[in-house]
């Protein structure tokens, strides 16, 4: 008996010894604002439903998610759509979508998109050139597109091609503070922003896209087929239908002013409890 004794002892001692906590989810986020912003909010929603996660910096998250260096890495639906399949016509949000998915490399699955968060390039023109076109859709300038000046701030990679408009070469600005003053000086008739862009000044016009004349850009989680649970891909997927393009927007200019994105998130999720 007093061998059983000690044996039991031992086994118990060793499955304790044995048990270890669950590793944290990395999820990836690249050095602008934006992705550390999105790469908080999945990893704070992973935490809301009890799985350790943390955010991970990295140059590349969709690389290094490919790599199996990060478990989680948000993205736009038309910027992967354009790096795994160049060749890819889709535009619209659920044809983007869906044919990102099946661009996707072997090993990678993609989480709900946001229908309503986030961040394609979008024309803006001033109140003048609105009211002349009569109109404020993205279909006005491509029937205006004859002898068009358009700038962007240096860096941004706006389409050359809107529907059956060729763009002329871009016009490059140090930042959007100078590109708007061109907009209003009237050196330039269209400056490229984006439907997120937290400095967009309030006497512009953000031309809307109704008919998808340019390419879709939905907030969307990817991550590491069979390495996440069903409850933690729910989480990822619960952010979509709670974001949008206001908040991002809103959150960037926060982080921009100096606000921490981990801080913001947590916030954010505060106001905006997960499974209601």
């Amino acid at each position: 008996m007093r061998r059983s004794a000690v044996a039991l002892i031992a086994l118990l001692i060793a499955g304790c010894g044995g048990h270890q906590a669950a590793e944290s989810i990395a999820v990836g986020a690249g050095p602008d604002p934006e992705s550390a912003v999105l790469a908080h909010l999945y990893a704070a929603a992973l935490r809301y439903y009890g799985s350790a996660a943390h955010v991970e910096p990295s140059k590349d998250p969709v690389g290094e998610l490919d790599d199996a260096d990060v478990e989680v890495a948000p993205g736009f639906t038309g910027r992967l759509l354009q790096r795994f399949d160049p060749g890819a016509v889709a535009r619209g949000d659920e044809q983007v979508y869906r044919t990102m998915i099946s661009a996707l490399p072997e090993g990678v699955a993609a989480g709900d998109y946001a229908q309503s968060a986030g961040d394609k390039p979008a024309p803006a023109v001033s109140e003048r050139t609105a009211a002349a076109w009569g109109g404020r859709q993205v279909s006005a300038l491509v029937q205006h597109c004859a002898g068009l000046k358009v700038g962007a701030v240096a860096g941004a990679q706006p389409p050359s091609v809107i529907g059956t408009c060729r763009l002329p070469d871009v016009r490059e600005f140090p930042n959007a503070a100078t590109l708007f003053a061109a907009l209003r000086s009237g050196q330039v008739d269209v400056a490229w922003t984006s439907t997120a862009a937290p400095d967009v000044p309030d006497d512009v016009v953000v031309l809307t896209d109704r008919t998808s004349l340019i390419r879709a850009e939905n907030v969307v989680p990817l991550y590491r087929r069979n390495e996440l649970a069903e409850r933690q891909v729910l989480a990822l997927n619960e952010i979509a239908g709670e974001l949008d393009t206001g908040t991002l927007a809103d959150m960037r200019r926060q982080v921009a002013e100096g606000a921490d994105p981990g801080a913001l998130a947590a916030e954010w999720l505060n106001a905006h409890p997960l499974g209601h």
